[in-house]
C-alpha cells in the first residue's frame, strides 16, 4: 500500500493530486506544522531523516523528493500514463520541465519567502530575487503560449510537479501578469482530481 506521509500546506499537495489522477489506492499519515516554528514535527524524521515532505512509503520502499516521488509513481504504478514513452524525444523534455520546477524554479521563490521575513535587512537582495522571478516566471510563461499543457496536448507528470510554482507564486501576487502561466494554472485547478486532492488536503 502506498502511504503519502503528509504535511499541512505542503509540496506534498501535489502528490495527493498525481494519486487522485492514477486512481490509486493510497492512504494519508498526516503530520502538522509547528503553529509559531511553521516546522515539520519531528516524528516525520522517523520516515526520512530529512524530517521533511513529502515522502512516501510504498510496502519497503521509501522514497522522498517530488520529483523522484512523481516519476517513481508513474514508472511504477502509472501503466503509460502521464509521462512520454521512455524512448521517445519527448522524454528528454519531459524529463526536464519535471526536474526544473524543483531545481531552478523555486529557489527565487524560497529565497522571496525567507527574505520577506526579515524585513529591511533583505531590502538589497530584493532586486536580484525580483529579476530572477521574472525571469523563471516569463519563461514559463512564454514556453506555454500555445499550449495547454507544457508537454503540449498531454497533461503530465511534469504539469503536476510545477504547477506548485504557480501555486506560490500566486501567493506572492507575482502570477497575474502571466497571461499563459495563470491560464495554464487555473486548467491545472479545474481537473477533477487536482480538487479531489485538495479535498484530501483538509482532511
Amino acid at each position: 500500500m502506498i502511504v503519502v506521509h503528509h504535511l499541512n500546506q505542503s509540496r506534498s499537495q501535489r502528490i495527493l493530486w498525481l494519486l487522485e489522477e492514477l486512481e490509486l489506492p493510497y492512504e494519508i499519515k498526516r503530520y502538522a506544522r509547528d503553529a509559531t516554528t511553521r516546522l515539520a514535527p519531528p516524528e516525520l524524521k522517523a520516515v526520512h531523516p530529512l524530517g521533511k515532505s513529502p515522502v512516501i512509503t510504498d510496502d519497503d520502499r521509501t522514497v522522498h523528493e517530488s520529483g523522484a516521488i512523481i516519476d517513481y509513481l508513474i514508472r511504477r504504478h502509472g501503466g503509460g500514463q502521464l509521462a512520454p514513452p521512455s524512448d521517445s524525444p519527448a522524454y528528454d523534455d519531459y524529463q526536464q520541465w519535471l526536474h526544473y520546477a524543483e531545481g531552478s524554479a523555486m529557489l527565487p521563490l524560497m529565497l522571496e519567502l525567507y527574505v520577506s521575513r526579515i524585513g529591511e535587512a533583505g531590502a538589497p537582495l530584493k532586486p536580484r530575487i525580483d529579476s530572477e522571478l521574472d525571469n523563471h516566471l516569463g519563461y514559463i510563461d512564454q514556453s506555454l503560449e500555445g499550449r495547454y499543457w507544457l508537454m503540449g496536448d498531454d497533461f503530465t507528470g511534469a504539469d503536476i510537479n510545477l504547477s506548485f510554482v504557480a501555486q506560490v507564486a500566486g501567493l506572492f501576487g507575482r502570477l497575474d501578469r502571466f497571461e499563459h502561466l495563470s491560464a495554464w494554472f487555473r486548467r491545472c485547478q479545474a481537473r477533477p482530481a487536482y480538487q479531489r486532492a485538495a479535498q484530501q488536503e483538509l482532511g
